[in-house]
């Protein structure tokens, strides 16, 4: 018997860097609580860019939750959002009004050439790793088989912080 798989849980990373910051995030947090069931929101966090060029700093959020939709669709919608909000795309790497990622989808690999999931930097990423370990630490990473707490405590033995 066939039925209908139950909603994948899913991670989001949210980042602004241009106008109002605050008020960007704020405004996707609003939006994707339309997309995603049980969503649950980690700290604003000011960074600075990295691997970008000089820009201005970012504020830098992350969103646990589950959804229906399939990767693919998702993506979609979020794309969506950030054409909402302004996001222009001039080169890679542009200073944004709004950045949503597509971080993990439950326990799916995806290699597409515009849809790589889960996200191919995040596992390096700070500013990504140390929200979402604070709001879903038992997040798999299906690649490296390790949760998002482990892979948050290894990220933060090699760069020498604190992962508490």
């Amino acid at each position: 018997m066939g039925g209908v798989a139950p909603p994948a849980r899913v991670a989001v990373g949210l980042g602004s860097n241009l106008g109002d910051r605050r008020a960007h995030l704020r405004w996707a947090v609003i939006r994707l609580g339309d997309i995603l069931s049980d969503l649950v929101v980690s700290p604003f966090f000011d960074t600075a860019p990295v691997g970008v060029g000089p820009q201005p700093r970012y504020l830098n959020a992350v969103v646990a939750g589950r959804t229906a939709l399939g990767p693919r669709a998702l993506l979609l919608e979020l794309q969506a959002l950030e054409r909402a909000r302004g996001r222009r795309r001039p080169w890679p790497g542009a200073p944004r009004t709004l950045d949503l990622d597509l971080l993990l989808y439950g326990d799916a690999i995806v290699d597409e050439p515009d849809l790589i999931v889960p996200h191919p930097r995040f596992r390096e990423r700070a500013f990504v790793l140390a929200p979402l370990a604070a709001i879903a630490p038992d997040l798999v990473d299906p690649v490296s088989g390790l949760t998002v707490a482990a892979l948050w405590e290894g990220l933060a033995r090699r760069i020498g912080t604190d992962p508490a």
